[in-house]
């Protein structure tokens, strides 16, 4: 219970008033009784220790003389929200559903996001049959619920109540649309409706809604997609169609040049390492590089030829110092690469996967899938990421990097620039720039 209401000279008064919230919390009557009446001989006419001797008569069960109580209260400092919650409470027990409304809607003026407030208008709500818009306000309820609060035990069976009721009208809203959109879906069934089914699934709560959150660039008014269509990458076919060549080369050198493998996290000891502890210089996500950092790595790519040709033919990333990239990624077996997001939406992800076990699986965004043999994507790895490998062997695919299609070539020179010239900036104090 605040006490802000308080007058600085007030502090007997609030130091007892606190004592009685918690004997109240705690269940010990006797001592909130022996408390309560000590604070009346002190300040019987005090606002908070008028609406501590409400509560303990609505714990007696004496809804009319609490009633009385915090509505006297309320006339000596009406600018605390919790005040009217408790008048509430003895209007509930009243029956008097309309002065309960009332009560609410005072407490919520002062407090918007009081969070009991929410909870107790959304079960009037119920009361009085309105269950849609009981769910709305159990929603906005749970949102003002920080992420991974520990929440009071004699709230849990409220919050559950309040997640049921958002889950059940969640649903009946969810079959109420697509009756409603049945037929116009049937009519416009040759054209995508993906983008369409993302909108509703975030607005029932179903999926979220990503944006991109570059480590290092961001270009703004790129289209923020999280795979990207087949029909801006033409020449994917192309690759697709040398998968079982490539494969065939990653396989020779998997076997025979395994000192090429490289820990693909590789940073110092001193960095944050936050979610890349466990990985860090770890070959348990490993990589055998064709181009890094713009340059080529001559030894690999000479035992990789027909890999190295179809490289070549595609519209590769060329910022020297930095790009273009493509490597072989191993994933162990029973390995899970963390959620995580790439350096700049300038340049996009190309997958093709190679030996790809069952239990293999790959989201980005909202949206996750599983690899197959042959079959390639591309993906802007500046939207939050992550794979899993849960099966008994490793996993390997050909990853590249691909100029952004939504940038123009006037913008790729800039960029191009701009990313040489800060690297050039930082050098001078020995800085490296990590912006792949």
């Amino acid at each position: 219970m605040s006490v802000e209401a308080a007058n600085a000279g007030d502090a007997d008064v609030i130091a007892i008033v606190q004592a009685i919230e918690r004997a109240q919390a705690a269940g010990q009557r006797s001592e909130a009784g022996r408390l309560l009446e000590r604070a009346r001989a002190i300040a019987p006419e005090h606002p908070l220790v008028l609406n501590v001797a409400g509560i303990e008569e609505l714990h007696r069960g004496n809804a009319s003389a609490a009633r009385q109580l915090l509505e006297k209260a309320i006339e000596k400092d009406g600018r605390n929200p919790a005040f009217w919650l408790n008048l509430a409470t003895a209007f509930r027990r009243l029956g008097l559903q309309a002065e309960e409304a009332r009560a609410l809607d005072r407490a919520l003026a002062l407090e918007p996001r009081h969070l009991l407030a929410l909870l107790q208008k959304a079960s009037l709500l119920e009361l009085q049959g309105k269950r849609k818009m009981a769910a709305q306000v159990y929603h906005n309820a749970l949102q003002t619920i920080p992420r991974g609060a520990r929440l009071p035990q004699n709230l849990r069976s409220a919050i559950q109540r309040a997640v049921d009721a958002v889950r059940r009208n969640d649903a009946a809203l969810e079959a109420f649309l697509a009756t409603r959109l049945e037929d116009v879906r049937r009519q416009h069934a040759s054209e995508k409706q993906d983008r369409f089914d993302h909108c509703i699934d975030a607005f029932l709560g179903k999926r979220r809604i990503y944006e991109p959150k570059p480590t290092f660039l961001c270009f703004p008014k790129l289209p923020p997609l999280e795979f990207h269509p087949r029909e801006d990458f033409p020449w994917l076919e192309e690759i697709e169609a040398g998968t079982e060549r490539i494969r065939a080369e990653f396989e020779r050198v998997y076997a025979e040049d395994a000192g090429g493998l490289r820990p693909y996290i590789a940073y110092p000891e001193s960095a944050p390492l936050d979610q890349w502890a466990e990985l860090n210089h770890s070959r348990r996500w490993s990589a055998y590089f064709l181009w890094k950092d713009g340059k080529p790595v001559e030894e690999h790519l000479a035992r990789c030829p027909q890999t190295a040709e179809l490289l070549r033919r595609i519209p590769r990333v060329d910022v020297p110092g930095y790009a273009p990239t493509a490597f072989f990624s191993i994933l162990d077996a029973r390995t899970r690469i963390p959620p995580h997001t790439g350096a700049t939406n300038t340049r996009l992800i190309v997958h093709l996967p190679l030996v790809v076990p069952p239990g293999c699986r790959f989201r980005v965004g909202s949206e996750t899938r599983e690899w197959r043999v042959g079959e390639a994507w591309v993906f802007d790895d500046t939207i939050e990421h992550e794979a899993w490998n849960d099966s008994d062997t490793i996993r390997a695919i050909l990853i590249f990097d691909v100029w952004n299609p939504g940038l123009t070539e006037a913008e790729r020179a800039l960029v191009r620039t701009a990313v040489q010239s800060i690297k050039e900036y930082y050098a001078d104090e020995g800085m490296a720039i990590t912006a792949e």
